[in-house]
């Protein structure tokens, strides 16, 4: 992910692109393995997203929306849980009998937490901040994106400044670890 634009274009594209990750999970017969691909892959993006959002989207949200605090608060709370199922879903391969009740209820988390930032967050937000610094969010948010974990870390810090200061160390090990595992790569 990494898509240039405003940090709302960014952000809606890599929304598209998790939403097609699931198109591809649900495509495919229970206990496909592939299903387990994607649901790394969709893991990895969710997480990069989730981390660069925490660190520059929900600040921002607080700064210039009105009552930006609650919402922000909201959307940290969607990230947990569903940085929470990642987590199980991790340890689990596709023919694993937990492995379909997950991936069910991360779509669930996600399809609603994505449907509440394009029709309520992005719309206030847009209409809070000029463009110049929806641009600026958006280079941050992409940069944020390269260094991120690829992992989810439940017990990790979701707010600045300990967030952005342990993300980078995190994906660094994530991103180590992918590539010794070949996980995210495809066949």
């Amino acid at each position: 992910m990494g898509h240039g634009g405003n940090v709302i274009e960014e952000l809606m594209t890599d929304h598209r692109e998790v939403e097609e990750l699931f198109g591809r999970i649900e495509s495919l017969p229970i206990g496909d393995k592939d299903r387990k691909v994607h649901a790394d892959q969709v893991t990895m993006e969710l997480v990069r997203h989730s981390v660069a959002e925490e660190a520059y989207l929900y600040p921002a949200v607080r700064e210039h929306v009105a009552g930006g605090d609650g919402i922000a608060d909201k959307e940290i709370e969607d990230h947990s849980t569903a940085e929470q199922i990642m987590k199980e879903l991790e340890s689990c391969e596709a023919d694993h009998r937990e492995f379909d009740r997950l991936i069910g209820r991360l779509m669930t988390e996600v399809r609603a937490h994505i449907a509440d930032e394009e029709e309520n967050l992005f719309p206030k937000l847009r209409a809070a901040c000029p463009p110049e610094a929806l641009d600026k969010l958006g280079d941050k948010v992409r940069q944020a994106k390269k260094m991120a974990p690829t992992r989810p870390h439940p017990s990790a810090p979701d707010t600045p400044p300990a967030n952005k200061l342990l993300a980078p160390g995190a994906g660094l090990v994530d991103r180590l670890r992918d590539a010794l595992s070949g996980r995210g790569k495809h066949d």
